[in-house]
């Protein structure tokens, strides 16, 4: 997210390198999420579940706990909820996956069983509340463009403040390279993104300050929380499917925090099956 402005004159070659692929893989991935999150349905449901199964199968490579029969299993529970979900089937049936998803890891887990089950549980928070806040009648896709950008804005916002200004660490024993420049930088982008959305009318000025400051702040602490479990075991990136920024757990460790508490808050103001007021006061 947001990284210390000194860089060695050696490094400048790698780190421009560095850039040009994060632009490039934002340019096409970008388009593509957002595409999909328009259509909505079973579209937006599968393409979830699938980038679900990959957090799932990076986290329990991270912690050193993956092999076929921990990877079948969640990757089943992750399909059967996207289905439930998609299909709009009664709760209980999807209470029932989420109850047995982590205890099926943890009976099939080789080692590390409790991280494996919490690798689970991110994946399916993951899955469970990106699908319920595009499926809201009124706001869904509103307000997971609204999580989107505000969630980019802080990536980029702190990348790029981090860089040009440096100074103190935000918590270097978690994360060396992230600044309190670029956690400012981040909050400030995000502001921007939120006031934009009032000024075009979707949004009323105060609730969507707020929301995009709370939001940001989330981000932060998912990309903090991420970084921590990486450093816990010694790895750098989750893995590099996504050039420039490593792997999935990298590029959307702050849209699950983020996605997580949307859809709280939507479902706390009758979101989905509710009066349809969603995630904002708008």
């Amino acid at each position: 997210m947001s990284e210390s402005k000194a860089t060695p004159a050696g490094a400048a070659a790698p780190e421009r390198h560095n850039l040009l692929l994060r632009t490039a893989a934002a340019l096409v991935l970008a388009p593509i999420a957002i595409a999909l999150a328009y259509i909505g349905g079973w579209l937006w449901a599968g393409f979830v579940t699938l980038v679900a199964i990959g957090l799932y199968v990076e986290w329990l490579t991270v912690i050193g706990a993956r092999d076929t029969r921990s990877v079948v299993a969640g990757a089943l529970i992750l399909l059967a909820v996207g289905w439930l979900e998609a299909a709009r089937m009664p709760s209980g049936y999807l209470f029932a996956c989420v109850a047995l998803g982590p205890i099926a890891v943890a009976l099939l887990a080789p080692c590390r069983r409790a991280w494996a089950v919490l690798g689970a549980c991110y994946a399916l928070a993951a899955s469970i509340a990106s699908i319920s806040v595009r499926l809201d009648p009124v706001f869904g896709f509103e307000a997971l463009m609204f999580v989107l950008l505000v969630v980019w804005a802080t990536d980029i916002g702190g990348y790029f403040a981090g860089r040009q200004i440096g100074g103190p660490k935000l918590w270097p024993r978690i994360s060396p390279k992230k600044t309190w420049a670029g956690a400012i930088g981040g909050f400030g982008a995000s502001l921007a993104v939120a006031g934009g959305f009032a000024v075009l009318g979707a949004g009323k000025p105060l609730p969507a300050l707020a929301l995009g400051a709370v939001l940001s702040i989330v981000a932060q602490l998912g990309d903090l929380f991420e970084s921590a479990v990486k450093r816990h075991f010694g790895v750098k990136d989750s893995s590099h499917i996504i050039p420039g920024h490593g792997g999935l757990m990298d590029r959307l460790d702050g849209f699950v925090a983020v996605i997580v508490l949307a859809a709280i808050l939507g479902s706390l103001r009758g979101g989905v099956d509710g009066a349809g007021r969603g995630l904002v006061v708008w």
